[in-house]
């Protein structure tokens, strides 16, 4: 049996805009008008490379199969004049629904291919499906959050590198937590036991134990190597800078496709609040400008796949092959190196003991849900770190900010340093480091030390939050020329060529067509906006390269 939703999509709504004549015109020059009958399925749960249907007479049902423990459920109609689809048709995801024809009629069919095509070309066009596509996507983060379910505990590393893979990538999934007696409940419901957590359920696939990695391949998210793919730019790590760089090879007609080993956004994504970035005067989250950059590098048919980890790169006669983890190899005529620099870990013995569960380095809703307005501790003195105090602050928990350096103002933004020390639930800690972890399965408390007097006390903190130092994510670039520290060397921080070949361009490393963008060369300036610019201008210095023979 069926359910049917209690509404229907209201009609002018950002999820169900009105196409005009002339925009429905234009999509009728790009597909064919087929004949449906009542029963007819216009394409089913698992299905890939959707092709985009406009209902030009009579009525689809759109349907969530049914699930363990939950009945199929019309989550929406669409009638004459209004189209289906989401996000999912342009980020390759396998549909999570069905589309069932209910009364029989007429459909506009465009194959994917040629939809894709139109969204990176037809301004207007891409404009009005985008928004829809957004905002359908939001309606079923709700609507259909059985389709894929999670099963674990509130702060426990595996469970949170699953929702935090989910929540990037905007995976409707409904998360059953099995430290509350509901949770329980459920998880006996469904048949399954503590020892297979995390655990998703996934339409038929039941994965015990689960990875993201094994989350992207159930739901068609994980990079599949095609016969005879090749990339004019391949761009490792998808940052700001990676997106941007994305963005660009797309748009400018660059077969591109970008990888991550995580998920999208890089340390941008587990930025809490960003204020100073242009064009953004009330501010933003990194996961709202994750959204928008990935949602962007989409329209303009740019491939993403993620987790996907690059494990080497090398050089032959037909160009340049990266190496995946998994055992897929990719082929490039060039590469744009956008890994970031991931934050230090503090030399403290037991620190593996609670990473994941009670440390971490990001302060996104998943991570301050483990807080829960208990106190808490920072380690940093960047603005990361000052975004961090003030949001953990914000939820009703004491902060205390825990700096090296002797004052705050050295490393941070002022407009940051001024609200941190005015506000009342933030206790900074200057000339002090974290020396020490308390805690059994949780962490309960820290050794906070001054490095001016020698003394030390312990603080209540049910999470640290590390924000300190930067390790650069070039450790699988062999052969590529560094600093000291690892970051990638470029242009003209490479010695000149004796040999009367070109020098490097532009963000080029020592290896020809490799480039570097963003927090991993040397030299950046480890900010959002010079990182999105950065990324663009590797891609001008690409099409140089690629346009010597």
């Amino acid at each position: 049996m069926t359910e049917r939703a209690p509404f229907r999509v209201p009609v002018g709504s950002a999820a169900n805009p009105v196409l005009d004549r002339e925009s429905l015109h234009r999509l009728e020059s790009f597909g064919t008008v087929e004949e449906v009958a009542e029963g007819d399925t216009l394409f089913r749960a698992g299905d890939e490379n959707l092709d985009f249907f406009v209902v030009e007479a009579g009525r689809v049902d759109i349907v969530r199969e049914a699930t363990t423990g939950s009945r199929a459920r019309v989550v929406a109609e669409w009638q004459a004049g209004e189209f289906l689809g989401e996000l999912s048709m342009l980020t390759g995801q396998a549909s999570i629904l069905t589309a069932l024809v209910v009364e029989p009629g007429r459909v506009l069919r465009i194959p994917n291919a040629v939809f894709k095509q139109i969204m990176a070309t037809d301004a207007r066009l891409s404009e009005t499906l985008l928004g829809a596509f957004r905002a359908r996507r939001r309606l079923l983060m709700a609507a259909a959050d059985r389709t894929v379910q999670l099963f674990g505990r509130e702060g426990n590393a595996g469970a949170l590198a699953l929702r935090r893979y989910a929540a990037r990538m905007e995976l409707p999934h409904r998360w059953i937590d099995v430290g509350t007696e509901a949770g329980r409940e459920a998880l006996e419901a469904v048949g399954h036991t503590e020892a297979e957590l995390p655990l998703v359920l996934a339409r038929e696939t039941v994965l015990p134990n689960a990875t993201p990695r094994q989350l992207a391949e159930t739901v068609g998210l994980a990079f599949r190597y095609r016969d005879g793919d090749s990339f004019d730019l391949v761009v490792v790590g998808a940052g700001p800078a990676g997106l941007a760089a994305g963005i660009y090879g797309a748009s400018e007609g660059l077969s591109t496709l970008v990888l991550d080993a995580l998920a999208p956004g890089g340390q941008a994504a587990a930025s809490s609040r960003i204020e100073n970035y242009l064009g953004f005067p009330s501010g933003l989250s990194g996961a709202e400008l994750t959204e928008l950059g990935l949602v962007q590098a989409l329209k303009f048919g740019v491939r993403l796949s993620a987790p996907a980890e690059v494990t080497q790169l090398r050089h032959d006669a037909d160009g340049i092959v990266l190496e995946l983890g998994d055992g897929d190899s990719i082929r490039a005529r060039s590469v744009v190196v956008a890994t970031g620099a991931r934050y230090r870990r503090l030399p403290l013995d037991n620190w593996a003991q609670f990473e994941g569960g009670s440390i971490f380095f990001a302060t996104t809703e998943l991570e301050a849900r483990t807080v829960d307005r208990r106190p808490s501790v920072v380690v940093g003195g960047a603005n990361s770190a000052g975004q961090a105090a003030l949001y953990l602050a914000g939820l009703g928990g004491d902060v205390a900010l825990v700096v090296r350096g002797p004052s705050i103002e050295a490393k941070m933004s002022t407009y940051l340093v001024d609200r941190v020390v005015a506000h009342e639930r933030i206790h900074v800690h200057v000339s002090s480091d974290v020396t020490g972890l308390h805690g059994e399965d949780q962490l309960e408390e820290v050794t906070v030390t001054s490095s001016d007097t020698g003394e030390s006390a312990r603080i209540p903190a049910a999470a640290l939050f590390c924000f300190v130092g930067a390790q650069p994510g070039a450790s699988w670039l062999a052969g590529a020329a560094a600093d000291g520290s690892g970051f990638l060397l470029t242009d003209v921080d490479l010695p000149a060529p004796d040999d009367g070949s070109r020098g490097p361009l532009p963000f080029e490393t020592s290896l020809p067509r490799v480039f570097a963008a963003g927090d991993v060369r040397h030299g950046s300036m480890k900010r959002i906006a010079a990182a999105v610019g950065e990324g663009a201008s590797a891609v001008a210095s690409v099409h140089r390269a690629l346009a010597v023979r």
